[in-house]
């Protein structure tokens, strides 16, 4: 103990000699490290990962498709954000949905968009899905290690029309007419096998994605269950005409009583 209180003493003298500036550094970095060492100073959420835990979900009907999420980012047990967008444009007719690190999601969204504005401007033409999905993938897959990162690509474009794409962790590309992602969708796998048909409309996509006038609603569903999912239900349906955009609050979603 006398050896430590010398040590601080001769550190201390010779921050001293250093004139005012050193004296300050000295004593800001010794304040840095008793608070990184009283680890109960701080609260366990603000150790927690940013994390968009949540429930996405996309559907592809003829003409376009439907794209939902809810609106909760959490740190750890704590809600940091209850209106969160998880629906980022990529391109006009293109949006992906983001699951996993807030961070992550966002900074992999906006490296391939800023690489797809290239890229139409190279073309003269908007670009494909599929485009912007692949590059999704190649980000995805190149850091799978360093990124968490759930994505849903979707949108439309002249050659194949509505399309919806999933890149999981890890960085796999797979085409699939109906997918759900985030921590709310264990919750409602049975519900999509039981409820999901081929051929709907956009009205009836609408209907099984989220709707406030009590119809089929599978992100509700997710919400009710999953802590980190809430908030408010975002929608957008892409078409060749362009973006339709809603938002069903919090107080019109259907109510469920759990056992």
């Amino acid at each position: 103990m006398a050896s430590t209180a010398a040590d601080e003493l001769s550190s201390l003298t010779v921050h001293l000699q250093g004139g005012p500036a050193r004296m300050a550094a000295y004593m800001l970095q010794n304040r840095v490290e008793q608070l990184s060492r009283s680890s109960d100073m701080v609260p366990s959420w603000e150790r927690q990962e940013v994390s968009t835990g949540t429930t996405i979900m996309a559907v592809e009907f003829d003409g376009g498709v439907v794209i939902g999420a809810d609106s909760r980012t959490t740190t750890g047990a704590y809600i940091a954000n209850r209106v969160t967008d998880k629906l980022t444009p990529i391109h006009d007719r293109i949006f992906c949905c983001r699951s996993g690190s807030a961070a992550d999601t966002q900074a992999i969204a906006d490296a391939v968009s800023y690489q797809l504005g290239f890229h139409s401007i190279e073309l003269d033409e908007p670009p494909l899905v599929q485009t912007a999905a692949n590059l999704f993938k190649q980000m995805c897959y190149r850091y799978r290690e360093e990124l968490m990162a759930g994505i849903i690509v979707a949108g439309w474009d002249k050659r194949r029309g509505g399309q919806v794409y999933t890149v999981p962790m890890g960085g796999m590309l797979v085409r699939q007419p109906v997918s759900v992602g985030g921590s709310g969708s264990s919750y409602i796998y049975g519900f999509m096998d039981s409820n999901y048909k081929t051929g709907m409309t956009k009205e009836e996509c609408l209907r099984f994605t989220a709707d406030g006038k009590g119809g089929v609603r599978a992100l509700a569903l997710a919400m009710e269950r999953d802590g980190s999912s809430g908030g408010v239900v975002r929608l957008a349906a892409i078409t060749e005409a362009g973006l339709e955009r809603s938002v069903i609050l919090g107080n019109q979603l259907p109510t469920f009583f759990s056992a």
